[in-house]
């Protein structure tokens, strides 16, 4: 059975300004990898049908990540991008583990509010090797991180 995953949260910014943060490769290193984590973009193409790749490295040297020796390889392809208000990605994990097999697919929403925008993930199709409490926690730390970049 497929599990679905969500996780919300409001920034004081404009819809527009989080669309950009959400598809500028420089700016996402910088808050989208989730807290003890660090990221690395090996390629990027912004449009529906391009893609993104990205390593994402555990500052801990002891653990174990979905592609091994502490690191998730990511290949992420852009599924529809309308500015200001939602960025659809297809998220495949590079593993050899089954339990990471699968195309996981992650909608960010951004919806204007009075105290600015709301951002909500939706993914679907959440691979059964990721623990719904872990996945709480790295969605949350993500919106976290993108809420500090772009409060300041």
């Amino acid at each position: 059975m497929s599990r679905t995953d969500s996780a919300s949260r409001i920034v004081d910014a404009t819809p527009e300004q989080v669309y950009a943060a959400m598809t500028d490769p420089a700016a996402m290193l910088k808050w989208l990898p989730p807290g003890g984590m660090r990221g690395e973009m090996l390629e990027f193409d912004l449009r529906p049908g391009g893609h993104y790749r990205m390593i994402l490295r555990y500052d801990d040297a002891g653990i174990v990540g979905k592609t091994g020796e502490n690191s998730d390889d990511v290949a992420v392809r852009f599924l529809d991008l309308v500015p200001g208000a939602l960025v659809s990605q297809a998220v495949d994990f590079v593993s050899d583990d089954p339990a990471f097999a699968g195309t996981m697919v992650m909608n960010w929403l951004l919806r204007p509010v009075p105290e600015g925008t709301e951002i909500t993930i939706r993914a679907e199709n959440v691979p059964s090797g990721i623990s719904a409490e872990d996945h709480a926690e790295g969605l949350s730390s993500s919106l976290g991180n993108l809420a500090r970049f772009l409060e300041g």
